[in-house]
């Protein structure tokens, strides 16, 4: 796994693949909700989809509608089976003729061997480029006059957009706090990050992972493939279905449960004032009772102390009458909810 020198100098703890903290992580959690931070993304990786037939073979695998993708966009995509559970969260975009599709690392030897099954074919070639290309995430009010300083104009402002500089390619998350994705190549990457670091503060994941939950952006993992649907991760709200593109594996369920019902289960944002480690995949139950009502999507720590989560529940628990009469929890810890940053279909 790449670890960037410029990092490892400044302390830098991996566990795995996963870059964890600098040793402060309190105040890199207050860096990352107050000021203008860098953590490397060394837990998620990047494949590229190429070949004449590339577009017409992601159009059937993948919900959303591949041909707005013109280097200029992105957009989430989901991965399903055919009875539309989620297999994979994709954040996709086209790049120099080809697609890339971002997920965690700990899905992509899979996912890559489950895509090439379906080539058949199809003149379509899927690789790996985890050892050709080091990702960053970006993040806060400053962010976008650094990297105007160092990479020149052209930094996108929008949600879903992106540009591509000589150095890397950066793209814009769908937040109201300004977050960016910056890529760009392992032979080049130490030069740029100290350029970086120069400008802002360096995290770790769970400093990301907490921003990510304050925006309400989802995340299939290892431990939550085949839980959800795309409409329970909110993929509706967050444009990462399209229900004109056409056929694709999981399309009848989906679809079905755009017009034909009302979705019952949604993701949603809680704390817990207690400060605790929950993996995704947990399951949240009402109090006294062992059913599960819903699943944890993320958790990190929260600034103000205790736990902010991610997780996907029942509507009909989130009632001010049933939360008053049968509380949310997750092993006896009471979740608050939060209102999400962005409207509901």
């Amino acid at each position: 796994m790449f670890q960037p020198q410029s990092l490892i100098a400044l302390g830098a703890h991996y566990q795995g693949d996963v870059l964890m903290h600098y040793g402060q992580p309190k105040q890199e959690l207050q860096a990352a909700m107050q000021g203008n931070v860098m953590v490397h993304l060394s837990h998620l990786g990047l494949m590229q989809i190429e070949g004449e037939d590339s577009l017409n073979f992601l159009q059937g695998q993948l919900t959303n509608d591949m041909r707005a993708l013109d280097g200029k966009q992105t957009q989430y995509a989901g991965y399903c089976t055919p009875k539309g559970r989620m297999l994979a969260l994709f954040l996709a975009f086209a790049h120099a003729g080809h697609f890339h599709l971002l997920a965690p690392n700990e899905q992509m030897d899979a996912l890559i061997k489950r895509l090439r099954m379906y080539v058949l074919r199809a003149k379509v070639q899927i690789q790996d480029k985890r050892d050709e290309i080091a990702i960053f995430g970006l993040a806060g009010p400053q962010v976008a006059g650094v990297l105007s300083d160092i990479l020149g104009a052209g930094v996108p402002q929008q949600p879903h957009t992106m540009h591509t500089f000589e150095q890397a390619t950066v793209l814009r998350l769908p937040s109201e706090h300004p977050m960016f994705l910056l890529f760009t190549s392992i032979n080049q990457c130490d030069e740029l990050m100290q350029k970086l670091l120069s400008k802002l503060t360096p995290v770790g994941k769970p400093a990301w992972d907490a921003l990510n939950i304050q925006a309400a952006l989802p995340q299939v993992v290892q431990a939550t493939q085949e839980a959800f649907v795309p409409q329970m991760l909110n993929l509706d709200a967050l444009n990462g279905i399209s229900f004109k593109k056409g056929c694709y594996t999981g399309q009848e369920i989906v679809a079905r449960t755009h017009y034909l019902g009302t979705v019952k289960r949604r993701m949603q944002i809680a704390h817990i004032d207690a400060a605790l480690e929950i993996p995704p995949g947990q399951v949240i139950t009402v109090a006294g009772s062992e059913d599960a009502i819903g699943m944890v999507v993320n958790a990190a720590p929260s600034i103000n102390g205790g736990t902010d989560l991610l997780v996907e529940i029942r509507l009909d628990n989130l009632s001010a009458e049933s939360l008053q009469d049968k509380p949310v929890v997750y092993q006896n810890h009471r979740l608050d909810f939060k209102p999400l940053p962005y409207s509901l279909p």
